[in-house]
C-alpha cells in the first residue's frame, strides 16, 4: 500500500503541476485584455470553482428542455463572466478565452477529484480504494495532458482537432456564390447551389472557439424549407479506438453529435417528424487529438469528406430539393468564408 501511496503522490504531483501551469497560462492570456489594476487571479479562481446543477430526472418528461435551459443559462453567464473580466476582447476572443476557462476548470477538477481520493485512501489505509485510483492513473494522466496541451491551442487561437466538421464545411463553401446569415446563437447558414440542389451549410462561426447550437439551427432550417429538405448530413470527429488510424473517415446514419444530447434529440424530432434520412460522417480521432491543435493526418481528412458528401447528395436528393449539412465542432481558429 505504501509503494501505491508514493506512485499516487508522484502522478498527483505532476497532475498539481500541470494545473498550476494551465492556469498560468489562462492569467496571462486573460491579463492581455483586462483593465488596469483589475484581479485577473481571483476572479479566475470564482469561475475555477463555479459549478452546474444537472435537472432533477426523476420524472424524465421534458428533461430535454429543462437540461437545454439549465445549459444555455450556465454558458451565457460563463460567457458574460468572462466578457466583464477582459473588457478589452472582441466577441469571438471573448468566446476563445471563455473556452480557455473551460479548459483550465476541467483539469482544476480533475486535480481535486484525484486529490480527494488519494487523501481518502491515504487516510483510511483503504487498499482497494488506491488500488482502484492507481489502475485508473494513466487514462486519467493521459486526459490531463490533453488538457495541458488544449490550453496552447486556445491561448493562440489555432484550431483544434474536434474542428474537423467545421472546417469540411467551411471548405465545402469556399469560393461559392452563397448567402450567409445568423440562425441561432453562434450558429450560422449558408445556403449555395450545388447541381440543382439546394444545399444549406450549419456550422458554428469561428474564428472564435464556440460549438454554437447546431441542433437549434437545423430545426429552423427544415421548418423554413418545409417538405423540400430530403436529407440530413452531420460531419463531426468520433473516438477511435486503440490501433485505428487517425483521420480515417466512416459513414453511418444518425446523428453525429456530442455534447449533452439537447442538439442530437432536436435533430432527431424534426427529422423523425418529417420523415428525413439522417446521414452521419465519423473522423476517428484519439480525445487527446480531439482537444489539441489539429493534426496534419485528421487535417488531410477534409477532402475525404467532401467527396462522400458530394456522392450522398448526388446519390441520395433529386434536383430542386434541399440538403442540410452540419458541420459539427468547435470553431475556434476556423473562420467565415
Amino acid at each position: 500500500m505504501s509503494y501505491m501511496l508514493r506512485d499516487l503522490e508522484k502522478k498527483l504531483n505532476k497532475l498539481k503541476m500541470i494545473d498550476e501551469d494551465v492556469k498560468a497560462k489562462t492569467i496571462e492570456s486573460l491579463q492581455r485584455y483586462a483593465e488596469e489594476g483589475r484581479d485577473v487571479k481571483s476572479e479566475l479562481e470564482k469561475l475555477l470553482d463555479s459549478f452546474i446543477i444537472s435537472p432533477e430526472s426523476m420524472d424524465p418528461y421534458g428533461i430535454v428542455w429543462k437540461l437545454e435551459h439549465i445549459v444555455n443559462t450556465w454558458e451565457d453567464r460563463f460567457e458574460e463572466d468572462v466578457m466583464k473580466l477582459c473588457s478589452k476582447a472582441d466577441n469571438m476572443k471573448v468566446k476563445t478565452l471563455t473556452n480557455l476557462v473551460e479548459v483550465a476548470r476541467g483539469i482544476h477538477y480533475i486535480y481535486r477529484v484525484v486529490r480527494h481520493y488519494y487523501l481518502l485512501g491515504k487516510k483510511t489505509s483503504n487498499i482497494y480504494l488506491i488500488l482502484q485510483m492507481q489502475m485508473l492513473m494513466p487514462q486519467i494522466m493521459e486526459i490531463a495532458e490533453a488538457y495541458h496541451y488544449a490550453s496552447y491551442a486556445f491561448s493562440q487561437g489555432q484550431p483544434i482537432g474536434d474542428g474537423i466538421g467545421v472546417l469540411a464545411v467551411a471548405k465545402l463553401a469556399y469560393g461559392k456564390e452563397k448567402k450567409t446569415y445568423e440562425i441561432a446563437k453562434d450558429t450560422i447558414v449558408q445556403e449555395m447551389d450545388f447541381e440543382g440542389r439546394k444545399l444549406i451549410i450549419v456550422r458554428a462561426v469561428g474564428p472564435g472557439g464556440t460549438v454554437g447550437r447546431p441542433g437549434e439551427g437545423v430545426k429552423k432550417v427544415v421548418e423554413a424549407e418545409g417538405d423540400k429538405v430530403k436529407l440530413i448530413i452531420t460531419i463531426d470527429a468520433g473516438l477511435k479506438l486503440e490501433g485505428e488510424d487517425s483521420g480515417k473517415v466512416i459513414e453511418g446514419v444518425g446523428v453525429a453529435i456530442g455534447g449533452t444530447g439537447v442538439d442530437k434529440y432536436k435533430i432527431e424530432e424534426i427529422a423523425k417528424n418529417k420523415g428525413i434520412p439522417l446521414y452521419a460522417i465519423v473522423i476517428y480521432e484519439s480525445i487527446v487529438e480531439a482537444i489539441t491543435p489539429m493534426r496534419e493526418s485528421i487535417a488531410k481528412s477534409v477532402d475525404k469528406i467532401l467527396e462522400k458528401v458530394k456522392q450522398t447528395i448526388l446519390e441520395k436528393v433529386d434536383k430542386d430539393y434541399t440538403v442540410i449539412v452540419a458541420g459539427i465542432g468547435n470553431s475556434v481558429g476556423i473562420g467565415v468564408t
